[in-house]
């Protein structure tokens, strides 16, 4: 990153596992101070203590980041005690899959909420304190779904919308040094792809199979992958680079 005396704090929302946890470990690594934000601060302490163990410096930080109130707090806590945010990478989401005709409002409120209103309120909560410093790095994942998924009528209406919302903040943003990018990964091996599997009463060793043989680079991704390309949006060298959605995904988006 750069050759600040004191290093840039960076967010991770969903931090707790998965891609999260991943990126969250890529940046400490890239010289970030890191908080790690999740809803459950037993399980974000867990990834922040081996940050630090690592000798980074790391906080964890229990948040529902569909909610304006803990957002605001969540926020207000890593400035204060880690630092102000220069990164933020709006990770959190749930899957609440199922045909259109037996989803409930529940399951389609439930998914837009974490994923698009957690991002809304996660981003203006940061955006002060860099467009303030005349430097941000905003890193939102969407997914391939946004292209269509059957089964996933809530999920790729998110983030697809997620794509949107980070094309409108770059052109919001760029003007004060803050670029705004969103990944769209394709089959990453998570906890969450192990729940899809496990819906579809597959084996996720079955499931990881199939899915892996129709991917031109033959091979699953894996949380590192999305590591590596949130760690080049965050990086100085990535200033010129805003709007766009780099699908991560072993292969051409469809």
């Amino acid at each position: 990153m750069t050759s600040t005396a004191t290093p840039r704090t960076a967010i991770v929302t969903g931090a707790a596992r998965g891609i999260g946890a991943g990126v969250a470990k890529r940046l400490a690594a890239d010289g970030f101070a890191v908080a790690v934000l999740d809803l459950d601060e037993a399980l974000c302490a867990k990834v922040a203590d081996q940050l630090t163990a690592e000798g980074g410096r790391a906080l964890a930080v229990a948040v529902d980041v569909t909610s304006e109130e803990a957002v605001t707090a969540a926020v207000e806590r890593v400035a204060t005690e880690l630092g102000d945010p220069a990164v933020l990478v709006n990770n959190a989401g749930i899957i609440r899959d199922n045909l259109l005709f037996k989803m409930t409002a529940g399951d389609w409120d439930a998914v837009l909420n974490v994923h698009l209103r957690g991002s809304f309120l996660m981003s203006r909560a940061v955006q002060g304190f860099m467009t303030k410093a005349g430097w941000g790095r905003i890193v939102n994942l969407s997914n391939i779904s946004a292209l269509g998924n059957r089964g996933q009528a809530n999920y790729s209406a998110a983030k697809a919308g997620l794509q949107g919302f980070t094309k409108t903040l770059a052109l919001e943003l760029g003007k004060f040094g803050v670029t705004v990018n969103a990944i769209a990964p394709g089959f990453i091996e998570t906890e969450m792809t192990e729940a899809t599997a496990a819906r579809m009463g597959m084996s996720f060793a079955d499931f990881r199979e199939a899915v892996v043989a129709q991917i031109p680079v033959n091979r699953s991704g894996l949380p590192a992958d999305i590591a590596h390309a949130v760690s080049y949006f965050a990086s100085e060298g990535a200033g010129y680079v805003s709007g766009q959605v780099l699908y991560v995904a072993g292969g051409p988006a469809a």
